[in-house]
């Protein structure tokens, strides 16, 4: 009856281990291929203006501490970056559509749009103009999880409150 048990667990574990290992890629993964596509390739940005985090010019150049930030990242992915500004509700539609990879534009943690855009954890706070504390994230198309993780680490690495 022992031996019984014993083989029954062993085959259990065995069983476990083999799906396992059977799996394909490595966990996390991305649902479209996202992060593998932007390394050395191109990482594609909507960016919401909301100075000082964002700032759109006339001409359609973009600068702020969150342009330099994912400049900052797409460098250490070896990607370049595609900026597409517009505003906050029509980011959030071509994220859904999968248009975009990442939305920046000082977005706060409870952004309206989570069905559309997966937020990062918050990287920096700051006061809003009711004097409450406004925690800022990054938005990454939903289902990214490996780009999601990558761009969290980096944010680690930059010092961010993660």
């Amino acid at each position: 009856m022992i031996l019984s048990r014993r083989i029954r667990v062993l085959l259990a574990v065995a069983t476990a281990m083999v799906l396992l290992t059977s799996c394909q890629g490595a966990f996390p993964a991305d649902s479209q291929g996202t992060l593998e596509r932007a390394r050395e390739g191109v990482l594609r940005v909507g960016v919401s203006e909301n100075p000082p985090w964002t700032v759109v010019a006339p001409d359609g150049t973009v600068s702020g501490s969150e342009v330099e930030l994912v400049t900052d990242y797409a460098e250490s992915i070896d990607a370049a970056v595609e900026w597409v500004p517009a505003g906050e509700s029509t980011l959030a539609a071509m994220m859904r559509e999968g248009q975009l990879d990442v939305v920046v534009g000082g977005l706060a943690s409870d952004v309206p749009w989570t069905s559309e855009i997966a937020t990062t954890r918050p990287y920096t706070t700051t006061t809003g103009p009711d004097g409450r504390e406004v925690r800022i994230v990054l938005g990454v198309r939903p289902g990214e999880n490996a780009l999601m993780i990558d761009i969290e680490r980096f944010l680690a690495e930059r010092g961010g409150e993660l």
